[in-house]
Protein backbone atom coordinates (compact mmCIF):
# COMPACT_ATOMS: atom_id res chain seq x y z
CA UNK A 1 0.00 0.00 0.00
CA UNK A 2 0.84 3.44 -1.23
CA UNK A 3 0.36 6.67 1.22
CA UNK A 4 -1.33 7.70 -1.60
CA UNK A 5 -3.61 4.95 -1.27
CA UNK A 6 -4.13 5.27 2.34
CA UNK A 7 -4.91 8.47 1.78
CA UNK A 8 -7.65 7.85 -0.42
CA UNK A 9 -9.20 5.60 2.27
CA UNK A 10 -9.16 8.08 4.93
CA UNK A 11 -11.07 10.57 2.53
CA UNK A 12 -12.99 7.83 1.68
CA UNK A 13 -13.98 6.78 5.38
CA UNK A 14 -14.33 10.62 5.95
CA UNK A 15 -17.17 10.77 4.35
CA UNK A 16 -19.03 7.61 6.22
CA UNK A 17 -21.44 7.81 9.27
CA UNK A 18 -19.18 8.81 12.66
CA UNK A 19 -21.67 5.92 14.37
CA UNK A 20 -19.67 3.13 11.70
CA UNK A 21 -16.59 4.47 10.94
CA UNK A 22 -13.50 5.44 13.43
CA UNK A 23 -11.88 8.19 11.14
CA UNK A 24 -15.43 9.75 10.30
CA UNK A 25 -15.77 9.55 14.40
CA UNK A 26 -12.03 11.43 14.54
CA UNK A 27 -12.88 14.06 12.03
CA UNK A 28 -16.30 15.09 13.64
CA UNK A 29 -14.40 15.88 16.95
CA UNK A 30 -12.71 18.64 15.14
CA UNK A 31 -8.74 19.50 14.10
CA UNK A 32 -7.58 19.64 17.46
CA UNK A 33 -8.63 16.09 18.59
CA UNK A 34 -6.85 14.34 15.50
CA UNK A 35 -3.82 16.00 16.39
CA UNK A 36 -4.03 14.83 19.95
CA UNK A 37 -4.44 11.58 18.64
CA UNK A 38 -1.56 11.88 16.29
CA UNK A 39 0.79 13.34 19.23
CA UNK A 40 -0.45 10.21 21.00
CA UNK A 41 0.68 7.78 18.51
CA UNK A 42 3.80 9.76 17.72
CA UNK A 43 4.50 9.07 21.51
CA UNK A 44 3.70 5.43 21.16
CA UNK A 45 6.14 5.34 18.30
CA UNK A 46 9.09 6.59 19.88
CA UNK A 47 8.78 4.72 22.89
CA UNK A 48 8.98 1.23 20.55
CA UNK A 49 12.12 2.76 18.69
CA UNK A 50 13.82 3.51 22.06
CA UNK A 51 12.48 0.16 22.82
CA UNK A 52 13.90 -1.30 19.97
CA UNK A 53 10.94 -3.83 19.27
CA UNK A 54 10.91 -3.59 15.57
CA UNK A 55 7.72 -4.99 14.55
CA UNK A 56 5.99 -3.04 17.69
CA UNK A 57 8.00 0.04 15.92
CA UNK A 58 6.29 -0.85 12.40
CA UNK A 59 2.68 -1.39 14.19
CA UNK A 60 3.46 2.14 15.89
CA UNK A 61 4.35 3.91 12.27
CA UNK A 62 1.66 2.22 10.65
CA UNK A 63 -0.97 4.18 13.01
CA UNK A 64 1.05 7.40 12.96
CA UNK A 65 0.91 7.64 9.46
CA UNK A 66 -2.74 6.35 9.12
CA UNK A 67 -3.66 9.53 12.04
CA UNK A 68 -1.12 12.24 10.38
CA UNK A 69 -3.32 11.78 7.22
CA UNK A 70 -6.22 12.13 9.39
CA UNK A 71 -5.00 15.36 10.97
CA UNK A 72 -4.39 16.75 7.45
CA UNK A 73 -7.62 15.47 6.51
CA UNK A 74 -8.86 17.47 9.47
CA UNK A 75 -6.84 20.80 8.87
CA UNK A 76 -7.67 20.70 5.06
CA UNK A 77 -4.07 20.42 4.00
CA UNK A 78 -3.75 17.77 1.07
CA UNK A 79 -1.14 15.21 1.11
CA UNK A 80 -0.13 16.62 -1.75
CA UNK A 81 1.14 19.76 -0.60
CA UNK A 82 3.02 17.95 1.86
CA UNK A 83 4.53 15.80 -1.02
CA UNK A 84 5.44 18.99 -2.67
CA UNK A 85 7.49 20.52 0.04
CA UNK A 86 9.31 17.47 0.02
CA UNK A 87 9.97 17.49 -4.12
CA UNK A 88 11.43 20.97 -3.19
CA UNK A 89 13.81 19.74 -0.84
CA UNK A 90 14.79 17.09 -2.60
CA UNK A 91 18.30 17.10 -4.08
CA UNK A 92 19.66 19.76 -1.29
CA UNK A 93 21.91 19.07 1.70
CA UNK A 94 18.65 18.27 4.95
CA UNK A 95 21.19 20.91 6.48
CA UNK A 96 21.18 23.46 4.03
CA UNK A 97 17.60 23.20 3.93
CA UNK A 98 17.21 24.21 7.77
CA UNK A 99 19.41 26.75 7.69
CA UNK A 100 17.45 28.35 5.04
CA UNK A 101 14.36 27.57 6.63
CA UNK A 102 15.93 29.13 10.00
CA UNK A 103 17.05 32.42 7.66
CA UNK A 104 12.67 32.41 6.74
CA UNK A 105 11.28 32.48 9.94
Amino acid sequence: MTLEELNRIVSSRAEADPDESWTAKLLAKGPAKCAEKFGEEAIEAIIEAARGDRQKLANETADLLFHLLVMLKACDVPLSDVMAVLDSRTGRSGITEKAERSRES
